[in-house]
């Protein structure tokens, strides 16, 4: 019994979704976090597959030039006579240019086979090679498929790229939201702390007599106040530890940051640093190497392609084919008059479908190549503008700076006057008020500051 239940536990351990503690270090920083992302998230790898897939669909196109081997065998016989028996084989060879080289034994007997069937004894053999003169001979769908296929592979890394990039984009915000939750819950603390210092203090000043008891009554308000605000705050930080947990993951395990776990505090020092956004200056070749740019641009040569080939069925089709024909003893029974030729002509009259086909394609072209300006013009005036508002945020978050050391200086003021009995409760919590509030509004913008950060990693599809 005891063994059976030993073993029930282990099953429920190995299915159950295992935690890994590598994040109950103390503090996580943006930059190693990152880097877990880039190389675990499942989104990630996800990514990395579109690049193998088109590899796969190159590998398919190029099984178009494959060499084949083809057998035909038809046999029939009835009350012991043969009414024939057929055998075709060949190998054909598909080469670039639209040519094919066969090689072929047909080897044919019975008492009722076709005349043109006909061959000797010992079987005949041919050598021959097959030629489009005109449609079919420098495009094909073939050829067409092969090009693609490689265009597409130039498309897929472009596509991984930008991927990859907004899985990173929302893993910086989580992480963003964490790093503001985080400094509120860490505020709260400090605040409740004081509030709560203050109200023993005033508590031993009322037992003396030197302050009236409704002055319990008013910054035990001020206790509840703060509790209740810190409790609101760790709500907030418990769900965005959740969030940020959603891009953590090793070795195929998603991993809990520990409640213990801390992010890196100064942050807005070195962001800029971190997703390289700082001092762009110049940012035309960022724009023109835009992973959505080359991914319109291979759209592009790829809809070019389908247009040479559509133009290509304006030609007439003109097959020609040339077979020398042999014994199986090839060499040996060299005769030039024994061969078979032909030649297939077909040319719609009036072309009204390969016509139109043309023009549709070119028209897919001209549509992305619009595409492809108004894509080019639209990244350009995002950049500027968010390289605009990063700007903005930062004057605004060194304008909150000063404001917070203003209101913090204002308040450590009227501490001490309180402490002459120069002030009251209520000059001295309206002064708190004023500082977390204001302090409130920092983190906001320290916040509005990272995320513009992160707007404009975007935008440019960095790379780092």
């Amino acid at each position: 019994m005891r063994l059976i239940y030993m073993l029930f536990v282990f099953l429920i351990l190995i299915n159950f979704p295992v935690y890994s503690q590598e994040f109950a270090q103390e503090t996580l920083s943006f930059r190693e976090y990152l880097g877990y992302v880039k190389k675990y998230h499942p989104l990630v790898s996800r990514a990395n597959l579109e690049i193998d897939k088109a590899e796969a669909v190159l590998m398919q196109a190029r099984g178009g030039f494959d060499p084949k081997i083809e057998i035909d065998f038809d046999n029939k016989q009835f009350r012991g006579t043969e009414y024939y028996s057929i055998l075709n084989s060949s190998f054909n060879i598909p080469t670039w240019y639209g040519i094919e080289i066969k090689a072929a034994f047909d080897d044919n007997e019975g008492i009722f086979l076709n005349p043109q069937n006909s061959v000797p004894n010992e079987g005949i053999t041919s050598l021959g090679i097959s030629v489009p003169l005109a449609q079919g001979l420098f495009i094909n769908q073939r050829m067409a498929d092969l090009r693609n296929a490689k265009l597409q592979i130039q498309f897929s890394e472009s596509q991984q790229q930008l991927l990859s990039l907004e899985v990173l984009y929302n893993s910086s915000i989580a992480y963003f939201s964490w790093l503001r939750n985080f400094n509120e819950v860490e505020m709260y603390k400090e605040y409740l702390s004081y509030a709560q210092e203050r109200y023993k203090g005033v508590q031993k000043l009322i037992e003396q007599g030197d302050k009236p008891a409704i002055d319990s009554i008013e910054i035990g308000i001020s206790v509840k106040n703060r509790q209740l605000n810190l409790e609101n705050a760790v709500l907030k930080l418990f769900k965005s530890r959740l969030e940020l947990a959603n891009y953590l993951w090793i070795n195929g395990t998603p991993v809990e940051p520990a409640e213990t776990l801390k992010p890196e505090r100064n942050l807005t020092s070195n962001i800029e640093e971190i997703l390289s956004t700082r001092d762009l200056y110049d940012t035309q070749d960022i724009i023109s190497g835009h992973p959505k740019l080359r991914m319109l641009e291979t759209k592009i040569d790829m809809l070019n392609v389908e247009r040479k080939l559509k133009a290509n069925f304006l030609l007439p089709k003109i097959d020609l084919g040339y077979n020398f024909l042999s014994g199986p003893s090839y060499f040996d029974s060299f005769r030039p008059d024994d061969y078979k030729f032909g030649i297939n002509f077909s040319f719609p009259v009036f072309l009204r479908q390969e016509r139109g086909a043309l023009n549709l394609a070119k028209f897919k072209v001209q549509e992305t190549n619009f595409e492809l300006q108004q894509e080019r013009l639209q990244i350009k005036n995002k950049i500027d503008s968010q390289i605009g508002e990063k700007a903005s945020f930062r004057k605004q978050t060194g304008l909150i700076n000063n404001l917070v050391k203003d209101y913090q200086r204002m308040l450590e003021a009227e501490e001490r006057l309180f402490s002459f009995g120069e002030s009251s409760i209520f000059i001295l919590n309206t002064r708190e008020s004023n500082l977390i509030t204001a302090k409130i509004e920092q983190f906001a913008l320290e916040n509005s500051f990272l995320v513009s950060n992160a707007d404009l990693f975007r935008i440019m599809a960095l790379t780092n």
